[in-house]
């Protein structure tokens, strides 16, 4: 069987068992990054929708369902409850979920929600978790003489996401090569394609030392970006009401599936 189509009968497995309806589900990890090694596994996210009498009772019900974690799949997914309150706060890793170029499902109503979290994004909240992802990242795997050379990659990415989110106001793509190629200094991209092309023909990168102009680059950037950071204000609290109409909305879409 193909890695897509067992993906896509896991998630009817989902449905079926958990009694829900699965709204968008997405490649979330190295795949969708456009970097992934041979032996990657398949990062698999999704946006589900319960029953209305299930909104309806008393006891307190699990707001994540985590489906498979092996060397293959990793799949997981959030109630509509959750992702619209992070959607709320601006998340990340949601703006992330609405835009990864590799979809295994989606519906009408989860175009709306793509459609509420562009007005929703907070370019503040967005760069600060961009840029703390690279400094913990650069921090707790890039310090040694001999490091594992993919993490570089954890830690370039993020800052060329940051860097985007301050340019163009907006959720940056997923795909690495977009970031590079809107981010990346020139003298640095014959480098980096060079890694990239390592890592996507071998299982693990493997360990090397220290990359010399890699790692100038990341700590000229971090200490750029934190003092941006430092002078930019706080975004306004956005408004409730219009998430409130889209769960609802939300669970009459699922009570005709």
């Amino acid at each position: 069987m193909e890695i897509r189509e067992s993906i896509l009968q896991k998630l009817t497995e989902i449905e079926q068992r958990e009694a829900v309806t699965i709204l968008h589900a997405v490649e979330s990890g190295s795949r969708s990054w456009g970097f992934a090694s041979p032996d990657s596994d398949y990062d698999v996210r999704f946006v589900y929708v319960r029953r209305e009498s299930d909104y309806l009772r008393l006891e307190k019900q699990r707001d994540v369902i985590e489906w498979e974690l092996n060397d293959v799949y990793d799949l997981s997914g959030w109630d509509l409850t959750k992702t619209l309150r992070l959607l709320h706060s601006s998340n990340p890793t949601l703006h992330e979920w609405c835009n990864s170029p590799v979809v295994y499902r989606t519906t009408d109503f989860f175009a709306r929600v793509q459609e509420t979290a562009r007005a929703y994004f907070s370019v503040r909240t967005g760069a600060m978790h961009y840029l703390g992802m690279a400094k913990s990242n650069y921090r707790n795997y890039l310090q040694g003489e001999t490091v594992r050379l993919k993490k570089y990659y954890y830690v370039l990415r993020p800052i060329f996401a940051c860097r985007w989110v301050l340019s163009e106001r907006c959720a940056p793509p997923m795909a690495f090569s977009e970031l590079t190629d809107a981010a990346a200094p020139q003298t640095l991209r014959p480098l980096i394609a060079e890694l990239t092309a390592r890592k996507m023909q071998t299982p693990e990168l493997g360990e090397g030392g220290r990359i010399p102009e890699l790692g100038a680059y990341i700590e000229e950037s971090l200490a750029e970006l934190e003092e941006i950071l430092r002078q930019t204000p706080p975004d306004e609290q956005p408004p409730w009401a219009p998430l409130n109409r889209l769960f609802l909305d939300g669970i009459r879409f699922g009570e005709t599936k």
